[in-house]
């Protein structure tokens, strides 16, 4: 069990498997408030719009039956975030969107009430699919540090936009490692304490301002589903890291300990069918 507790703000959507018409929750602030619980935080929620469909049913059905809170939630009348998907030899493939459904299009502006609940937490974690942009500075004047996924698309007006008012930045990077270098020191420059880019099989890099370091993939028996191996890294990452500097532990072991324990919990998320399970069939 880790002292951390851990909000993810943002989206959630279901996951269809248009091959098998299955659908799966998932979201990347839903995966991260269930990897959260499943790593071993002490406490983890989640804080967004549902929609009043079939599909929000099942996302809040998998929460409440996982222990995920989510008393900030709000149910709109509309559709709820859904994105259609395949599986190309384990890997997923992502074939379009709603755009978030209901979610996408109504604002989530945070009030007094909203940040009183979110100073109970160690850290929020958002991403660039959430709609949440406008309301991180609130939470950055709150006190309580962000992490935040650029995922593997941010142009760099959104990273100069968004990065000032983020304290841990993660994406997804295919270039060389130099690339990734060059891209991390970028992100840096505009004021995260780290950042990290996730390479899939070959791993991560993660840059302080001072040093690179850089840590392997977990080779994976059976690659089942890579769904979520990208959220289940960043969750676990926070996680583990939150409870080293809550414990007096800062620098290169914090974050070397840090970065192998989340290589291991991903590696076991690459095995599970969707995000985190929880599959039901669909017409």
């Amino acid at each position: 069990m880790y002292d951390v507790s851990a909000l993810g703000f943002g989206d959630n959507v279901v996951d269809k498997y248009e091959h098998i018409k299955t659908m799966y929750p998932g979201g990347n602030c839903v995966n991260f408030a269930v990897y959260a619980k499943m790593f071993g935080a002490k406490r983890s929620a989640y804080m967004g719009y549902f929609g009043n469909d079939a599909e929000a049913e099942h996302v809040m059905y998998a929460l409440d039956d996982i222990g995920i809170e989510t008393v900030k939630c709000k149910q709109l009348e509309g559709e709820n975030g859904c994105a259609r998907a395949t599986l190309v030899d384990g890997d997923r493939v992502f074939l379009g969107s709603n755009e978030g459904g209901i979610r996408g299009k109504t604002p989530y502006v945070l009030d007094r009430f909203d940040l009183e609940y979110i100073r109970q937490f160690d850290f929020v974690h958002s991403g660039n699919y959430c709609f949440m942009e406008k309301e991180l500075p609130k939470i950055h004047e709150a006190g309580v540090p962000i992490s935040f996924d650029f995922s593997d698309d941010s142009e760099d007006s959104y990273y100069a936009e968004v990065a000032p008012t983020v304290d841990y930045a993660f994406c997804s990077f295919d270039g060389t490692d130099e690339e990734a270098r060059e891209h991390l020191k970028k992100i840096v420059s505009y004021g995260p304490k780290l950042a990290v880019a996730s390479r899939g099989a070959d791993g991560c890099i993660l840059y302080d301002g001072q040093e690179y370091y850089v840590q392997k993939a977990v080779p994976i028996r059976e690659v089942v589903d890579t769904m979520g191996a990208g959220d289940s890294l960043i969750t676990s990452f926070m996680v583990a890291y939150t409870d080293h500097l809550k414990k007096g532990i800062t620098g290169e072991t914090a974050i070397r300990e840090s970065l192998a324990a989340a290589a291991e919990f991903a590696s076991k998320v690459c095995g599970m069918n969707g995000a985190f399970g929880y599959g039901k069939k669909y017409e």
